[in-house]
């Protein structure tokens, strides 16, 4: 489809024209420079909203449209073949203030979009990535299960057994076990998640580079693949709470309220290392560095009593630490939840699940290009 347009982009020099999705902001069609006057701007045949800039443009200064110049806006609306225009002229920091509002309430709802349009794709790659991770192996799926348990087991050697940490409350062997794991269990959802955050974009670089493919479900897919491990752990706590108190507290009911939150931060800074980890590589391996730091600076092997008094109203202030709490009260302290802490976990659950968001859409139209 095709239309003409009027633009002077003054005497002696080029203009030229740029189509972009109006969603994505992603350019998918750039037209011929000419001496301007009258143009004729191709437009997209697919359905869908569109922004055409027609600016001026050299070769030593780029488009005029990003030097803060005058340009002619073309608002596009594809539907059934036949298109639907507006045009003004306008500049690039008027346009920024105008769209502003739009944009405000794009990002609140286009991660849930992403996670409603993609369900079955992302089921269907949490599934294969679930199954495939230890396919060939004599254990096979049992190293699903094996794998935190073997990790549990590490740790309780070395901090129960050889350093004899205690909680206070439950100073005993078994005490210790049951504070320890149920600390690992949001843990474990969240650092397998986000230890490879930083490389997924890179291990999938095949969809990124030569298919239409939704990136932003990479990240979602190593966020419940690594709830999926943590829930076989949960199973074995369950068992063993059975064992050792012969009852599971009627208050775990409430879990699913620290759940939820567990998975939008997950998914938050999932997004976040995964956009940064394409154009700084260097993050993959900093990134079990950061991962240690963060665990042995949660009280989650060691009571919190055994933090210095200057570092505690700092270190309580992390998310991941009150998601241990919210656990610790509903399976060990028969306790319901503390909703002053709900409620913060909740918030910086939703700020860092945004943020991720924002800078993952930000950053992918530049994916392509970096591999």
């Amino acid at each position: 489809m095709k239309t003409e347009v009027q633009f002077d982009p003054g005497a002696g020099r080029h203009a030229g024209w740029q189509v972009f999705e109006a969603a994505s902001g992603l350019c998918v069609e750039e037209g011929p420079w000419g001496p301007g006057g009258a143009m004729i701007v191709s437009l997209p045949e697919a359905d869908g909203d569109y922004r055409v800039l027609v600016s001026s443009i050299d070769v030593d200064h780029g488009w005029g449209y990003d030097r803060g110049e005058r340009f002619l806006l073309l608002e596009a609306s594809v539907r059934n073949g036949q298109p639907t225009l507006r045009q003004r002229e306008t500049t690039m920091r008027r346009l920024r203030w105008q769209m502003l509002p739009g944009q405000a309430l794009q990002l609140l709802i286009e991660p849930w979009q992403v996670l409603y349009r993609n369900r079955s794709l992302i089921s269907a790659m949490v599934q294969r990535d679930v199954r495939g991770r230890y396919r060939g192996s004599f254990g096979n799926m049992a190293w699903s299960l094996l794998n935190p348990l073997l990790l549990m087991l590490t740790y309780f050697f070395v901090f129960g057994i050889v350093l004899q940490t205690r909680f206070p409350g439950d100073e005993g062997q078994a005490g210790f076990v049951l504070y320890f794991l149920c600390g690992m269990l949001p843990w474990l959802a969240f650092s397998e998640a986000i230890g490879r955050a930083p490389g997924v974009i890179w291990e999938h670089r095949n969809f990124v580079k030569k298919l239409v493919f939704p990136v932003e479900i990479l990240p979602i897919n190593v966020t419940l693949a690594g709830l999926a491990s943590s829930g076989l752990a949960l199973v074995i706590y369950l068992f063993l709470l059975m064992g050792t108190r012969e009852r599971i507290p009627l208050e775990a009911l409430w879990l699913p309220i620290y759940i939820v939150p567990q998975v939008l931060l997950t998914m938050g800074v999932a997004w976040l290392f995964a956009a940064i980890g394409v154009y700084l590589r260097d993050l993959i391996q900093v990134n079990g560095f950061l991962l240690t730091l963060v665990f042995f600076l949660t009280p989650i092997c060691y009571p919190q009593a055994s933090l210095p008094a200057w570092a505690w109203p700092i270190l309580q202030r992390s998310p991941i630490y009150k998601l241990v709490y919210g656990y610790r009260m509903l399976f060990l302290e028969n306790s319901g939840p503390a909703w002053q802490e709900v409620a913060r976990v909740w918030v910086y659950a939703l700020v860092v699940f945004y943020v991720g968001y924002a800078v993952f859409r930000k950053l992918k139209k530049g994916f392509v290009d970096v591999m």
